[in-house]
């Protein structure tokens, strides 16, 4: 059982390495030469030069065994090879219970080490079993902690597969999502006249009085069961005695309804706007959307499959929905159905981040079954 503490001292590895968003350049050296070393064809795209950054995607793809009927449809995996600050300098941590954290001033990067490790060593179970095994495809991203950038520049053209798992969910492995929101960002700027507050307010126009008077009318929190809305930042004003000509408000969407997301921007536009106006006063809403909601099937084969692939292991197989995006996200987009799998990693996006050499196991566990079946 060598490959058990193989898992751990690369997890241990890869975490060392600096890699935040656009700058994941020693993981994916470190992934490029692993890859090739497996057997399989690798190459890296232009999305690093697109963005500016020094990465670009890692396809990779290893030729199936089986043949006629019992070839299968091809499987791609994916992860993401970046991860969110504070993220250079990372040192993990291994308890004697098999919990693995950071050392408490930077995130530990099991959201997404967990995920690439996984996935590697679940092909090498299969590859060191001897059994066959059907075509395996895997996609590791960059700048998908930014709005899954990396992927959605991706030549989808590449992928032969319609069946997707993408290693990126909190709690523990057996658990997968099947649904995920629409995420919009919005932007609104509230333009006024300035003039002196103590000798001729009369004279200005407030544009944070228009914005505040905006922001009570919208419905913050929970719009509805499918959809959440947020202003999260807010700019006005240059110094107390001069009435503010203008005031910035940023904001986001989450909806499984990408309808009822763009339903929410109109309502946004709508009500600055009726503000902006009642105090001759304008308002100029935009919107960027960054993904898309999908909903995976139940009967898609990547479901059947995975809790196929759980009863035989003796795990959970609960589907659920997340919140959050993916790049199952993109691949949603581009008609390939799947589910983003839990790999085991916990408290992510913050410095109590921590996974366990457990979840790793079975991780690689649940990977292997599902190149098998």
């Amino acid at each position: 059982m060598a490959w058990k503490q193989n898992i751990i001292e690369d997890f241990k590895q890869l975490v060392s390495f600096d890699s935040i968003s656009f700058h994941e350049r020693k993981t994916a050296d470190w992934l490029l030469a692993r890859l090739k070393s497996m057997g399989f064809s690798v190459e890296e795209d232009q999305a690093g030069a697109y963005y500016g950054g020094d990465t670009g995607n890692i396809f990779a793809v290893l030729d199936g065994e089986l043949e006629g009927e019992l070839e299968g449809d091809p499987v791609i995996f994916c992860a993401h090879m970046d991860v969110v600050d504070p993220g250079s300098g990372k040192k993990s941590v291994l308890e004697k219970d098999g919990t693995i954290h950071s050392a408490g001033d930077t995130v530990l990067g099991a959201d997404d080490i967990s995920g690439i490790l996984e996935i590697l060593y679940g092909v090498q179970l299969v590859l060191d079993s001897g059994k066959p095994h059907k075509k395996i495809e895997i996609l590791f991203t960059i700048g998908e902690e930014l709005y899954v950038k990396g992927s959605d520049v991706f030549d989808y053209s590449k992928v032969t597969a319609k069946q997707a798992y993408v290693l990126d969910l909190s709690g523990a492995v057996g658990t997968a999502a099947r649904r995920a929101p629409s995420i919009i960002s919005v932007r609104a700027e509230i333009k006024g006249k300035a003039a002196h507050a103590g000798f001729e307010p009369e004279n200005g126009i407030h544009a944070i009085f228009a914005a505040a008077n905006a922001v009570s009318r919208l419905c913050m929190g929970h719009v509805d069961e499918e959809t959440t809305f947020n202003i999260g930042t807010i700019q006005g004003g240059t110094v107390t005695n001069i009435v503010p000509d203008c005031c910035v408000l940023t904001g986001e969407i989450r909806s499984y309804d990408h309808g009822k997301a763009l339903e929410t921007v109109c309502m946004t536009e709508r009500i600055f706007t009726e503000e902006a106006q009642k105090i001759n006063a304008t308002a100029e809403v935009t919107s960027q959307i960054h993904l898309t909601a999908y909903e995976t099937p139940l009967e898609s084969k990547s479901v059947t499959d995975f809790q196929k692939a759980c009863e035989i292991l003796g795990f959970s197989g609960e589907l659920t929905g997340t919140f959050g995006g993916s790049d199952n996200n993109s691949f949603a987009k581009n008609g390939i159905e799947g589910l983003v799998l839990s790999n085991g990693m916990y408290n992510a996006h913050s410095t109590r981040e921590y996974t366990t050499v457990d979840d790793l196991y079975k991780g690689a566990e649940l990977i292997g079954q599902l190149i098998l079946l």
